[in-house]
């Protein structure tokens, strides 16, 4: 089978489909119109998050077997339409789930013990123990929505703290020994911290909005490695203002291109945006929460191994 890769990934991907009986082409800059004029030539695609698979795009294949894209997500890709030609779809979030796990982990420890804006602070010559005296997450209820490989990843970490887990998901019976699955109303009574680790869906767009922060019964701290249009910045904004969030860890915000590689889609910033940029009690990280060195080998493995194990012949 001839497969063409879109963008560039860990070397362990190549090998192994090489291995394995597979032809490569790799075609890392070409655009996307140059793309489908060749698209028919080859029976699967490898990406991450160069451009849309729109229906244009599909139209233009011929005999595509299967769309491969290296990251835990397909939402950059016409799912109904690709299943309806027969394109089987392969995501990997199993490849990157113990970095996402990590780093939510990670955000949310430093958020609680202010460290971002002590480590400002000391290196100012500042010394201001006092007002940034910390939270402890032993006897904390963490409240996690989206009970996959990422949530399940995060509340396996969080069996060395002394805390209690809650999970909220739309299929039923996915909790396990390391959380509790309740219904959203009883998450929002209980949590005192809120880990996001839903995909981007028509369910889940604009979801954290201030109807649904106002739901929750306490103030709490807010982790996002999801992604950003699940969260309205401008309501987080003002949650943060009035103390209903006590802090937000954001590794994706609103305001991203589609393809995650860059931030602004110009050089104009919202206000709220830039409201946010001023809050000490906020962390930002640039979408980088499954980006480790270990999860890029990961990634690669993964999907090499469901190309291998659905397509070898």
């Amino acid at each position: 089978m001839k497969v063409l890769h879109l963008d560039s990934n860990h070397s362990l991907l190549i090998e192994m489909l090489r291995k394995a009986g597979f032809r490569n082409e790799e075609n890392y800059k070409a655009s996307k119109p140059e793309i489908e004029k060749i698209i028919s030539e080859y029976d699967g695609i490898v990406i991450r998050s160069r451009f849309d698979i729109d229906r244009q795009f599909l139209d233009a294949t011929k005999d595509l077997k299967f769309i491969a894209r290296v990251g835990a997500g397909l939402e950059s890709i016409d799912n109904e339409y690709a299943e309806k030609l027969g394109i089987k779809l392969i995501a990997a979030p199993e490849g990157n789930r113990n970095a996402v796990g990590e780093q939510s982990l990670g955000m949310l420890l430093s958020l609680m013990n202010n460290l971002n804006k002590a480590d400002r602070e000391v290196k100012n010559g500042q010394w201001n123990r006092e007002a940034n005296r910390g939270s402890e997450l032993d006897g904390k209820t963490v409240g996690i929505i989206g009970y996959g490989n990422m949530g399940k990843a995060i509340a396996k970490k969080l069996r060395g703290f002394d805390c209690k887990v809650l999970c909220y998901d739309l299929l039923e019976n996915v909790g396990n020994e390391n959380a509790k699955q309740v219904s959203l109303e009883e998450l929002q009574q209980q949590a005192d911290v809120l880990s996001l680790h839903t995909p981007w869906t028509p369910l889940t767009d604009k979801m954290v909005n201030s109807d649904f922060i106002n739901s929750f019964s306490k103030p709490f701290w807010l982790i996002n490695t999801a992604r950003g249009k699940s969260v309205v910045t401008s309501d987080l904004v003002d949650a943060l203002k009035s103390g209903k969030i006590l802090g937000a860890g954001l590794d994706v915000l609103e305001y991203e291109k589609s393809s995650f590689e860059t931030l602004f889609d110009s050089d104009n910033l919202p206000l709220a945006l830039k409201e946010l940029f001023e809050m000490d009690n906020v962390l930002l990280s640039p979408h980088i929460a499954g980006w480790t060195v270990e999860s890029k080998m990961g990634l690669a493995r993964t999907i090499a191994e469901k190309i291998i194990s659905g397509f070898q012949r």
